[in-house]
Parts: C-alpha cells; sequence; structure tokens
C-alpha cells in the first residue's frame, strides 16, 4: 500500500442499546417541562384530597378550582412543586423503558426483516413496565408528596425531593421509597404494554407504503403519541389514583396494601373516586405523550444522522 495513500477512517460505533437510552431520556424530559408536570399535579392533588365533612364543601371543585387555589395561594410555580423527582428520575426511567422495550421485540425478531404482530408489540411493552419500576415507584412517591404539601405559615414538611429521601428511608427504610410497587405493576404491565401497541401500530399505519418510520413527520408522531397516552390513561387511571393515595398515606394506614386501598375508598367515596383527577390528566395525556415520542423520534432520528452507518447494525423497529 502506497504510504501517502491515506488510510480509511474506522467507522464510529455507537451500540443500539445507547441510542435507545439516550432517546429514551429525551423523550421523558420533553414530556415533564413542556406540559407534563403543572396538570400532573393537579391530579395528584385531586386523587389526594380529604373527604369532606358531612355538610362541607370539597377541597376542590374540579380541576380549575384545583389550579385557581393553588396558584392564589401558593403562587404559579408550585404547579412545579416537585419537578426536580420526575424529572432526575423520568430521565433514566424513560431511557430504560425505551431500551428495553426495544430489546424485548428484538428478542423476538427472527431477522431484520420480520414484522412483530401487535400482541408481540404488548409483550415488550408489558416487559418495559416491569422493568422500569426499578426507577419509577420511587420518583412518583417523592413527586407525590412533594405535590400535596401545603404551605402553612411559609414551612413545609420536605424541602426538596434529597429531603424527602433522606426522611423517607429514616423513617421507613429501602422499603419506604417502594411503597406501592405493586400497584405500579397493576397498573404499567397492561398500560405500558398498551401505550407501546397503540404507537407503533398508528405509527405503521400512518407510514406510506415502502417508507420508514423516518419518513413519518411531526404530525403523524404527535397523533400516534398522543393516542397512545389517551388509550394508557383511559386504562390504568383507577389504579393510578389507589397507588397515589396508597403512597401519600401516614405508614400504617392500609396495612394490608392494595386490597385495603381499595376497599376504603370505594366503601367512604364510592366507585367515582378511583377517577378523580380525570380531567387533567385527559387534558395531559395528548400533548405530554406527543411530545415526550417527538423528542425520542428526533433524537433517533439525530442519531442515524450523526451516525449514519448504524442502521447497518438495526434497531428494533416494529417494520421496516
Amino acid at each position: 500500500m502506497d504510504k501517502e495513500q491515506k488510510q480509511e477512517k474506522p467507522k464510529v460505533f455507537l451500540p443500539p442499546s445507547i441510542q435507545h437510552l439516550f432517546a429514551g431520556a429525551c423523550g421523558g424530559a420533553m414530556s415533564i417541562i413542556i406540559v407534563g408536570h403543572p396538570l400532573d399535579t393537579i391530579k395528584v392533588r385531586l386523587q389526594t384530597m380529604p373527604k369532606p365533612y358531612p355538610g362541607a364543601k370539597p377541597l376542590f371543585a374540579g380541576a380549575w378550582d384545583c389550579a385557581r387555589k393553588t396558584v392564589t395561594k401558593e403562587g404559579f410555580f408550585s404547579l412545579y412543586r416537585g419537578m426536580l423527582a420526575p424529572l432526575t428520575i423520568v430521565m433514566p426511567s424513560s431511557a430504560v423503558t425505551f431500551w428495553s422495550f426495544n430489546t424485548a421485540k428484538n428478542w423476538q425478531l427472527k431477522d431484520n426483516e420480520s414484522i412483530l404482530k401487535p400482541h408481540q408489540i404488548f409483550l415488550a411493552g408489558s416487559c418495559a413496565g416491569v422493568l422500569s419500576q426499578l426507577l419509577v415507584v420511587p420518583g412518583e412517591r417523592i413527586k407525590c408528596l412533594l405535590q400535596i404539601q401545603r404551605q402553612s405559615k411559609g414551612k413545609n414538611k420536605y424541602r426538596g425531593p434529597f429531603d424527602c429521601i433522606k426522611q423517607i428511608h429514616r423513617q421507613e427504610g429501602l422499603r419506604g421509597l417502594y411503597r406501592g410497587v405493586s400497584l405500579g405493576l397493576l397498573r404499567d404491565v397492561p398500560g405500558v404494554g398498551t401505550f407501546f401497541m397503540t404507537y407503533e401500530c398508528i405509527l405503521r399505519f400512518v407510514t406510506p407504503e415502502g417508507k420508514t418510520r423516518d419518513s413519518v413527520g411531526p404530525f403523524g408522531i404527535t397523533l400516534a403519541g398522543g393516542i397512545a397516552g389517551v388509550n394508557f390513561w383511559l386504562l390504568v387511571l383507577p389504579l393510578d389514583t389507589l397507588k397515589s393515595r396508597y403512597q401519600t398515606a401516614p405508614t400504617g394506614m392500609y396495612p394490608r396494601g392494595v386490597l385495603d386501598v381499595f376497599q376504603v375508598t370505594v366503601k367512604s367515596e364510592g366507585y367515582r373516586a378511583l377517577w378523580k383527577g380525570m380531567v387533567p390528566v385527559m387534558l395531559r395525556a395528548f400533548p405530554a405523550n406527543s411530545a415526550g415520542y417527538l423528542g425520542y423520534e428526533f433524537a433517533m432520528r439525530f442519531l442515524n444522522w450523526s451516525v449514519p452507518h448504524l442502521a447497518e447494525f438495526g434497531n428494533g423497529v416494529f417494520f421496516n
């Protein structure tokens, strides 16, 4: 070989697993920052507000009343209370969720030309729902405790997420951070499976014939992500309500766990109580999940553009 001949530069290899981790983290951040957290705060406060005494008015008459009273008494940024906890947890948990989802899809692929059926996508999403609980449950418990704090003479029980972790660990140990994991699994195993299945099927439908998912524009991604988010919450809201109540209840209030919180809630407030927070949930579901998927898909496209040969190794998509 001629010494003057330039040697071909070796290709930079970025494993697909890293790609999905990075893109998933971007999607999680987008869903929280853009629209998700303020409406989530309203949802949690409605879900956990105490039952009024006979003849007394409820603490909040509805979603708008909750937002108005919260902002009037505690300031606009109280709607973002506890955001650091989900942001620092949602980004890695979203990364793990997308990574585990695509890994579970790849396990089912026979070759790069395989097209997975909807039930296989549901199974992959359910696997992701299980694994994500390692990060989701502690983050949601911290978030809920911070969200329901109401200022009393300028003092709060928790000064922030790290102080909340410290107090929970001191009082309940490591198990305290994972309070509600059974309800989290009951919610996310079917919920996340349905979420991913809905998104992938709609994205496949809106993809032009003979093209890949990279050809789908922002409108198609927004539509698929939004509908997937709405389907998720329609399916799991009652379980999420029970989880919020269980995670924010005083220690020992529900000694039998899931069964106790369900029986107490239904007996004292009826089955309608399981659907508290429906309005802010539905207002949040479409835009937050659309933003999350826009962040994920365009992060994936950026990586495919910046490391173009990555496509040679496959990325476990629903369709090629």
